[in-house]
């Protein structure tokens, strides 16, 4: 049993809060990727027509491959459910996030969806934060963010593609991926981060709705 093994298991569960009609979010990553596979198939069998929100190109495609509608963001005035992934969650729900770049467009889903899903495996889950926090940033405020940064304690590094070009994100911005170290009060840091002009949005997310946690013995929890 591994992991994967434990997100089929837990996918059914999650997929039952999927009703007809509805607006879904669909994050980014691994297990947002697995859901929305195994959404398709739910919904072809509940005979159900929804309407989803993709944060990304890749989960974009992997929802037209299923036949799954897509409707833009400007074209809803809510959403009823987003499923996503996390990098990292605290004890207290407090979860980074952003490591594929779609940060700014999961945080706009999240802020008007009815109900927020959180799928994780267990590696994910720490006592305090403490990965670096992804920080998307206007190519204008490269620097004088960087400056910024540093002033608050951390160590800003651009992220880089092979050959060391710089990672864009699909909104046109570059990522500052920013070492804190421990973090103790994420919604404080978050807070001052996003005050500093240029910085369009950071990957400190608060406490979803619900949160399946993934074992590796194929079983999960329900946070």
């Amino acid at each position: 049993m591994t992991i994967d093994d434990a997100i089929k298991a837990l996918s059914p569960q999650a997929l039952r809060m999927v009703r007809n009609n509805y607006v879904i979010g669909l994050g980014s990553g691994r297990a947002a990727t697995a859901i929305v596979r195994m959404l398709s198939s739910y919904l072809k069998k509940k005979k159900l027509v929804v309407k989803a929100i993709p944060t990304s190109l890749q989960i974009k495609i992997e929802a037209e491959k299923g036949g799954i509608s897509i409707v833009e963001p400007d074209q809803i005035s809510h959403i009823d459910l987003v499923f996503d992934g996390a990098d990292q969650i605290d004890a207290k729900g407090n979860m980074i996030k952003g490591g594929g770049g779609a940060l700014l467009r999961e945080k706009i889903l999240i802020s008007i969806a009815k109900k927020v899903v959180i799928i994780a495996d267990e590696s994910k889950f720490v006592r305090r934060l403490n990965l670096k926090v992804p920080v998307e940033v206007h190519q204008f405020a490269r620097n004088t963010a960087t400056i910024q940064i540093r002033k608050y304690g951390g160590i800003p590094h651009i992220r880089v593609l092979e050959r060391d070009y710089p990672f864009v994100t699909e909104n046109g911005n570059i990522i500052l991926d920013c070492d804190f170290g421990e973090i103790s009060r994420p919604k404080e840091l978050a807070t001052k981060i996003i005050e500093i002009p240029g910085v369009i949005e950071v990957g400190i997310f608060s406490k979803p709705d619900i949160i399946y946690k993934a074992k590796e013995d194929g079983k999960f929890e329900i946070l």
